[in-house]
């Protein structure tokens, strides 16, 4: 026996309010916008009873209204209890295993019994013949809709995640019943039908853990040992920034190509969508550190030739040299016959920007000369800037006298050309020319102290100078001049 229509309408309006007061009282986002859906429902289904209440109808029209209203009670119903079932009311979030598809599927498929429970043969007999005329109109959409179903229940990704499908590439910003969008490193958006995701292979650059690793690929000359090219990659890569040391990098043979040696270097960086910066750092890195080793990086060539040997510098470039360090004031009591003697045994060092030339306390016998650029010096533990060494500067010249640890640090700032003198080539200068040995030490001494008061200023004080005799049987005893066993 049915109740009367405004029975209905009472039933309906409590339903309605007491769906808007949870709406209200909740704080999860994804409730209060299920909840429509619900409010929609009820509000159908008291206009539907207001107007049966004022209207004169009945018969086979009454009875099929009256099913159209158990529906849009079942279906408020059941959307209510699902989406409270399943989402955190006192938090904004959406639980992991029941993304949003997943719980419209599970609201659908409860719909549908209870609609066939309620309608019985009827709903069965229609629901037949329209799934079979729905299936073949919208048999894309459908696909999408469970395709991007089974992504939601697999997670083989997720929003956040740097993905490959196919030829795409991209961050995921959305996956819908339809489709899921990508944002590609141009900036561009994919919009990628979740059929075609389906059937396609996927590389989760994000999953099981974000960091990602990377390679790059450099040729060598044969003529330099596999083991030293290595070593040299290693120490590049050691000033890279953007790499993890953990796990470390790995350097290996991979090919005897017509030309080089082909090596592969493997890294690994926390962040997939700087890989492009982090294979720049690391081929100019590589690149700057075997243009100091001397270590060629061959050109792609399949012909036969004839490799000249290497020339000595132009004139005009020893000329140049020269001139720098007449410059230079502890080499001015050299000569013109000491200095170009010292020039022949000095190398040329090329560091780039950024790159650390020298660093505070390790052991050294060399100094340098800044033919071009510029180069910053820092002292520990501070690591405060106390000079900035410009073109035709030097530094490192207590190394090369006494074999001291470098008493400071220095980074290039530009790309900065250096001329290293070791302190063999100086000792071969010393043993031909004894007596500028003192008077180097009195110039190198004199701007020793004026270092040592910067360095007071900018940091801590430090121990008092050498006095010049100490410190010249210091030099001659490093060099292994004539005299200097007497001394000790």
């Amino acid at each position: 026996m049915f109740l009367h229509y405004p029975v209905y309408v009472a039933v309906g309006v409590a339903g309605f309010l007491l769906t808007l007061a949870i709406r209200a009282l909740t704080v999860n986002r994804l409730i209060r916008s299920k909840l429509r859906l619900s409010l929609l429902v009820l509000a159908a289904y008291v206009a539907i009873n207001v107007f049966l209440a004022t209207s004169p109808v009945s018969g086979e029209f009454a009875a099929r209204v009256r099913s159209i209203e158990e529906l849009l009670v079942a279906l408020a119903a059941i959307n209510l209890l699902v989406v409270l079932a399943i989402n955190p009311f006192r938090a904004d979030r959406v639980p992991e295993r029941f993304p949003n598809i997943v719980q419209d599927a599970i609201i659908i498929g409860l719909f549908l019994i209870v609609a066939t429970a309620v309608m019985q043969e009827k709903f069965l007999t229609t629901s037949a013949v329209g799934a079979v005329v729905i299936g073949f109109a919208l048999q894309d959409t459908l696909g999408n809709m469970f395709a991007g179903l089974a992504i939601q229940v697999e997670k083989p990704f997720r929003v956040g995640h740097w993905i490959t499908v196919g030829s795409f590439e991209g961050l995921v910003s959305e996956i819908t019943w339809r489709a899921t969008k990508l944002k590609t490193k141009a900036g561009n958006f994919v919009i990628l039908p979740n059929n075609i995701i389906s059937k396609e292979a996927i590389t989760n650059y994000s999953d099981p853990v974000a960091s990602t690793r990377l390679q790059v690929e450099v040729g060598a000359s044969y003529d330099v040992p596999p083991n030293e090219v290595r070593a040299a990659i290693t120490e590049a890569l050691a000033e890279v920034p953007m790499l993890l040391t953990s796990p470390p990098p790995e350097v290996v043979v991979v090919d005897f190509g017509a030309s080089a040696v082909t090596y592969r270097v493997k890294f690994w960086i926390d962040d997939y969508a700087a890989d492009d910066r982090a294979r720049d750092q690391v081929r100019t890195a590589i690149y700057y550190m075997f243009r100091r080793r001397g270590i060629e990086i061959p050109y792609p060539i399949q012909t036969y030739y004839r490799r000249e040997a290497k020339v000595a510098r132009a004139p005009e470039t020893t000329g140049e040299l020269g001139e720098l360090l007449q410059a230079v004031d502890i080499f001015a009591p050299l000569g013109d016959e000491g200095r170009i003697e010292l020039l022949a045994s000095a190398t040329e060092q090329l560091y780039g920007a950024g790159e650390t030339v020298v660093r505070q306390g390790d052991p050294a016998s060399s100094m340098f000369v800044i033919v071009k650029g510029r180069a910053r010096v820092t002292v520990e533990p501070s690591g405060r800037e106390v000079a900035t060494i410009e073109q035709g500067g030097y530094f490192g010249e207590m190394s090369l006298l006494t074999g001291d640890p470098r008493s400071a640090s220095v980074a290039a700032i530009t790309d900065c050309l250096l001329l290293e003198i070791t302190a063999d080539a100086f000792r071969r200068v010393a043993l031909a020319h004894p007596a500028v040995v003192e008077q180097v030490t009195l110039a190198v001494e004199g701007r020793r102290e004026g270092l040592e008061r910067t360095k007071r200023v900018a940091v801590a004080p430090v121990a008092q100078v050498e006095q010049p005799r100490s410190f010249l049987a210091r030099v001659q005893q490093f060099l292994r001049l004539p005299g200097a066993e007497r001394r000790t």
